[in-house]
């Protein structure tokens, strides 16, 4: 109730004129509301369409039901302006990919297979380690685990049967070290002792992610050469695995399965008072919410689900079959980028 009262309380100041977005120490009052996206795309257009930021360098591809965004984070500057590592990002965007079509998922797959080929800069005789994060037992997070299932691991028949191994196949290994409140033992902890043991010369980690709009969640792949760190998107963040904390290069790749509530909230709220100022020009909730900048706002919505549980994460009702049929398609894609000697025809056999 404190907090309840608290919102209604700034939102009197407002109609009687007392708040005002100039006036520092009221704006001290509303808590600054960071919205979540693991997305490098979305952390761009957050800054607003005509910002140009120096340093970060950004192409798209089209084919029929695919839009891939290639972005660049080349400066220290630009990564702390858009609040995500330097690096490369490529976004693979699918909105009928919701719709289980098996033709589609097979061009998602193949596509997505060229994408991380080429962030595959080791040779066909290298040892590469592929670590799903997240938590089996929680279905939006499932995605890691479920992939390192459907994966086509080789380093024990390279040990114990190289005979049956032919060339255009590497040494692959995999594990899905479950989570902290499952293992007691961070993540971090559990895929550095692997390493220090493997000697991997490639370590590609798969994860859920966080984000900022709904159109995108369920339908959009990211893959990153920038590593990654495990609960960033639900605001539980480890120790991050990349290069600094391995010794290894790290490349990621995640799925947004969830949304904030806070972020979904605040979406139907502009869209109501756009609504209004439609049909009712000049009405007083315009005037009202119209002098609250897009962070008060969220801050505002946050306080309110705040005694929920410190804001909600939100998925789709269907998400059982996406995380299914996203783990087959990532896991086909990963089959095909490992081993250049699988076609996807091969991968698609040998994934469940």
């Amino acid at each position: 109730m404190r907090r309840w009262s608290r919102g209604n309380h700034q939102l009197k100041r407002l109609q009687k004129g007392s708040f005002s977005g100039s006036d520092s120490k009221e704006n001290e009052e509303i808590p600054f509301y960071s919205v979540r996206t693991d997305l490098a795309i979305e952390a761009n257009e957050l800054l607003g369409e005509n910002a140009h930021i120096r340093g970060i360098q950004m192409e798209n591809d089209e084919e029929p039901q695919i839009h891939i965004t290639r972005l660049e984070v080349k400066t220290l500057a630009a990564a702390k302006q858009i609040g995500k590592l330097q690096g490369k990002y490529v976004t693979l965007e699918v909105p009928d990919l919701r719709k289980k079509d098996p033709d589609l998922q097979d061009r998602v797959a193949n596509r997505f297979a060229k994408e991380l080929t080429a962030f595959i800069n080791v040779p066909e005789q290298a040892v590469v380690l592929v670590i799903g994060l997240g938590n089996w037992n929680v279905t939006p997070d499932a995605i890691g685990p479920l992939v390192v299932e459907d994966l086509f691991v080789t380093r024990h028949l390279f040990s114990l049967m190289p005979e049956v191994i032919d060339e255009g196949f590497r040494s692959v290994c995999a594990l899905a070290p479950g989570v902290l409140g499952i293992t007691g033992i961070e993540t971090s902890e559990i895929v550095q002792a692997i390493v220090d043991r493997l000697h991997p010369d490639l370590v590609i980690a798969i994860d859920a992610l966080a984000a900022r709009s709904l159109d995108r969640v369920n339908s959009t792949i990211q893959i990153s050469d920038s590593g990654i760190q495990p609960g960033a998107g639900v605001g539980n963040r480890r120790r991050a695995l990349n290069r600094e904390t391995l010794g290894v290069d790290v490349i990621a790749i995640g799925v947004p399965t969830v949304v904030d509530a806070a972020t979904i909230a605040s979406d139907a709220m502009d869209l109501l008072l756009q609504t209004l100022e439609n049909k009712v020009p000049g009405n007083g909730a315009g005037r009202i919410f119209g002098q609250f900048a897009p962070q008060e706002k969220r801050a505002l919505i946050a306080e309110v689900l705040q005694p929920l549980g410190n804001n909600l994460m939100v998925t789709p009702k269907e998400i059982d079959e996406f995380v299914d049929d996203i783990a087959h398609v990532v896991a086909m894609g990963l089959n095909v980028a490992l081993h250049p000697g699988m076609s996807m025809e091969d991968a698609r056999e040998l994934t469940h």
